[in-house]
């Protein structure tokens, strides 16, 4: 049986679904002041997309192994995820009943293997 017959099987996510996950969580908690903002992210509340975080600026002129770091760094992909999330998910004031919505919204998407 494959990895993702097993995982649909027993009703789990991915690795990279939950990673995904704890990023979005992990940016709740940081927006909330529930966990402390070491990475400096800043949001912005607007009145019609809800509370949305703001992506770092990089210089367009550095190399590409700079720019590929970027590109994966929590403060880029976790806010890249954040942004992705409905307004009435990431006002929700709770963390209970923000992990549920986050979850509703998640199942959503379907959990398959990335392309190559």
């Amino acid at each position: 049986m494959s990895y993702w017959d097993r995982l649909r099987k027993l009703n789990l996510m991915s690795l990279q679904r939950r990673r995904e996950r704890y990023c979005i969580i992990q940016v709740w908690k940081i927006a909330n002041g529930h966990a402390p903002n070491d990475v400096e992210m800043q949001f912005k509340d607007h009145p019609r997309l809800g509370i949305k975080a703001i992506i770092p600026q990089i210089n367009t002129k550095a190399q590409l192994s700079i720019r590929s770091n970027y590109d994966s760094s929590f403060g880029v992909r976790a806010a890249q995820l954040w942004n992705i999330l409905p307004s009435d998910v990431s006002q929700l004031s709770s963390l209970d009943s923000f992990k549920i919505g986050l979850g509703r919204f998640l199942e959503q998407f379907p959990d398959t293997p990335p392309v190559p």
